[in-house]
């Protein structure tokens, strides 16, 4: 890719050189299918939430979740799950062994339970509690905001303008679900020119982001 893309936006990384989809396996080593089958089976048992579980890999040191591969920080993120919502103890993690404790059982569900869970997956959708600030053919800029909680901003699209091209209706704003809240937001997704996102020697193409509406503000006198 041309036009320096950094990985997440963050400049000194380096750009991304990608496998083709058709060429790379879903796991690259056996361990990558049981951390993501362990993730799975944890969070059947319903004591978090999607972006609890992003934000529990996000918020270890930096250092370290750069340093880590794309299974070890899943591996990160339940190990801390685990001790916050109290299912294991520290001891029991760097000892590797569990403690019976009748107060920390769970019935984790069989089979059935299981697929049937998974295939009723977690909507999002949520009724709006008023009107959307933003029009399809509206200019928009995405806000730089500073968080030291979970967002899906994009570092890249922080700073950017691009045109409003679909409203998804109000869904589940992932910030403050992270933080236990379920609150609904207006999703949008935004047209953006790669330009706009990295510099004018990027390639001429276009980029579409879903943002919610917290994260975008209006541009005074520009639209489609």
């Amino acid at each position: 890719m041309k036009g320096g893309h950094d990985l997440g936006g963050r400049h000194g990384l380096g750009p991304i050189n990608p496998e083709p989809e058709s060429e790379e396996p879903v796991f690259h080593a056996d361990w990558q299918r049981r951390v993501f089958g362990v993730t799975l089976a944890t969070g059947l048992l319903g004591k978090w939430n999607i972006d609890e579980s992003r934000y529990a890999r996000e918020s270890q040191h930096p250092a370290d979740y750069l340093k880590n591969s794309y299974y070890e920080n899943w591996l990160v993120g339940i190990e801390k799950l685990l001790v916050q919502k109290k299912l294991i103890t520290e001891a029991e993690l760097e000892n590797l062994t569990a403690q019976p404790n009748s107060k920390r059982s769970i019935a984790p569900p069989d089979k059935n339970q299981a697929m049937a869970l998974l295939n009723k997956g977690g909507p999002t959708l949520m009724n709006p509690s008023g009107e959307p600030s933003f029009a399809i053919g509206e200019t928009v800029r995405a806000k730089k905001i500073h968080t030291q909680g979970h967002s899906r901003l994009p570092a890249y699209a922080q700073g950017a303008v691009g045109v409003i091209e679909a409203n998804y209706g109000c869904h589940v704003y992932p910030d403050k679900n992270a933080q236990g809240e379920r609150v609904g937001e207006y999703l949008y997704r935004v047209r953006f020119s790669s330009q706009q996102l990295w510099g004018s020697e990027a390639e001429n193409n276009e980029v579409l982001v879903d943002l919610w509406q917290p994260y975008l503000e209006p541009v005074s006198g520009l639209s489609e």
